[in-house]
């Protein structure tokens, strides 16, 4: 099946053949949907917290302060966010009388709310440097052309360009990117006891330099604003990582010099970078999930809540992993061993457990998750999952992952009251103070194969689980209830235009 020239091309990306194999496996049996028994509601899976719950579990992470880590996936350009700018400007005229001409209330929405927009004024520069302004384009019609200028590389080019890097939000006349907000942010609740905060994105590599421009620009400015010292670091996903695309009939796609077409493995890759980062706390939070200054209270709050009932669990956990490696167990501790692993980590047992699956069960890494009431956001949300072996426990559930032409499935999807916004805290380490090995906890049957076209020709994709999915399918599992005010999403440029954003 594979010629000399695509074992060296395998070898070069440091992958196994048999991972090829595997892959190309995956391609012909499919993947099983995700037998989701109920959906994770408040009192069944979800810790709805009081105040002064909130205000203790703060208490206790500001009072322990253990060495934290942000993790923020940031790698890939924001094209998506321009969708439905790029499908009007191939089909737009070059003038129009009037703007309701235009037949898509996106678009009106964008150019009524231009200079609303943190990056309004570097659109005025860029269009002025071509002898034009911007205010006359707008009176004549010529829409098409401030689309131009702001989606290629002969304006802002910020068709081209990775979400972290762009314009977000406006300060008097200070702009801050998604990027250094999320500085600002971890500055707050990532800061160690010696006023380091390490903060990690992965990034693309072709993209790294913008980064590094915008923290060289705004470095030190933000390290005397909240007294601390960034430790910022950089990966992007390896390449390792990549899955060979096939056409629809399984067989190997091949690009026009004949070789391979590789594909990124989606989000699930960064279980690996991931892997690769050493703290007692990680918090993880998606590039575009900011807001501007006087909304970042209430967020900062429920990140220390968080991780803070992180802290609590894991105290719990590791006293009785402790008592179990010392022989010290009773019927009574047995009892009570079990009984937190059902009621507080929400995992039924299909049979009677014995110390050793206590012990197995609890000696696993640790996330506590955020979950925001659903107001029809697309995504995906928690679940009660039954697995293979018999066992329920709490999963993070996509809409790809379950079967839709099953009606009973459908019903329990109806039913879902919240909404997974990616707002995790992680203990990655085990009672030792070891790291564990994450990619032993994912569940390699969670990936997803989608239809795609390259060259005009039609093939099929594989993604790897999916990061909070799949890659951690086999961590202790704690849903809380968080504020939807916490959950702000960048997903098209016009989001920029809600309050939380201005």
């Amino acid at each position: 099946m594979f010629t000399s020239k695509d074992i060296e091309q395998i070898s070069s990306k440091k992958i196994k053949l048999k991972e090829i194999e595997n892959q190309l496996l995956n391609f012909k049996k499919g993947f099983p949907f995700v037998n989701i028994v109920r959906p994770a509601t408040k009192k069944d899976g979800i810790l709805s917290l009081s105040d002064d719950e909130v205000i203790a579990y703060v208490k206790l992470f500001d009072d322990l302060l253990p060495n934290s880590l942000k993790f923020v996936p940031a790698s890939g350009a924001a094209t998506r966010m321009f969708k439905f700018l790029f499908e009007f400007y191939n089909i737009a005229k070059d003038q129009y009388k009037d703007l309701n001409d235009i037949d898509n209330s996106e678009v009106i929405k964008f150019i009524k709310g231009l200079e609303k927009f943190a990056f309004y004024n570097d659109l005025k520069d860029a269009i002025k440097k071509n002898n034009l302004q911007i205010e006359d384009l707008i009176i004549e019609g010529r829409y098409k052309e401030i689309i131009k200028y702001f989606l290629f590389e002969s304006g802002l080019n910020y068709g081209q360009k990775p979400k972290g890097v762009l314009a977000f939000h406006k300060y008097n006349e200070k702009i801050k990117t998604a990027f250094e907000e999320h500085l600002t942010e971890g500055a707050r609740y990532a800061k160690s006891e010696d006023k380091n905060v390490q903060i990690h994105f992965t990034i693309s590599n072709e993209h790294r330099e913008l980064f590094e421009n915008i923290l060289n620009e705004n470095r030190s400015e933000l390290e005397k604003e909240y007294d601390v010292n960034f430790e910022i670091t950089f990966s992007q996903q390896k390449p390792s990582t990549d899955i060979v695309a096939v056409d629809l009939k399984n067989n190997l796609f091949r690009n026009d010099d004949n070789s391979l077409l590789f594909r990124p493995g989606g989000h699930g890759a960064l279980i690996e970078n991931l892997n690769d980062l050493d703290a007692d706390v990680i918090f993880v939070k998606n590039i575009d999930n900011v807001v501007s200054d006087k909304f970042k209270d209430t967020t900062v709050q429920y990140k220390k809540a968080l991780a803070g009932i992180l802290l609590s669990y894991q105290e719990r956990i590791f006293n009785y992993l402790q008592i179990i490696e010392n022989n010290d167990v009773e019927s009574n501790v047995i009892a009570e061993i079990e009984e937190f692993i059902v009621n507080d980590l929400c995992y039924n047992f299909s049979k009677k457990p014995n110390v050793e699956d206590l012990f197995e069960i609890l000696n696993r890494p640790i996330r506590v998750c955020g979950m925001v009431k659903n107001e029809g956001e697309p995504g995906g949300g928690p679940f009660w999952v039954k697995q293979l072996s018999g066992e329920e426990n709490l999963q993070i559930v996509e809409s790809a992952q379950i079967d839709q032409a099953n009606t009973g499935t459908l019903n329990i999807l109806k039913l879902s009251t919240h909404f997974n916004p990616v707002d995790l805290v992680c203990a990655t380490k085990n009672y030792k103070g070891e790291k564990f090995d994450l990619l032993k906890f994912r569940d390699l049957d969670t990936g997803f194969i989608s239809k795609k076209s390259k060259d005009g020709k039609d093939l099929k994709a594989q993604e790897l689980p999916g990061l909070w999915n799949g890659a951690m399918a086999n961590w202790n599992t704690i849903f809380v209830e968080v504020p939807i005010i916490t959950f702000n999403p960048v997903k098209t440029v016009n989001d920029l235009l809600r309050p939380e954003h201005q």
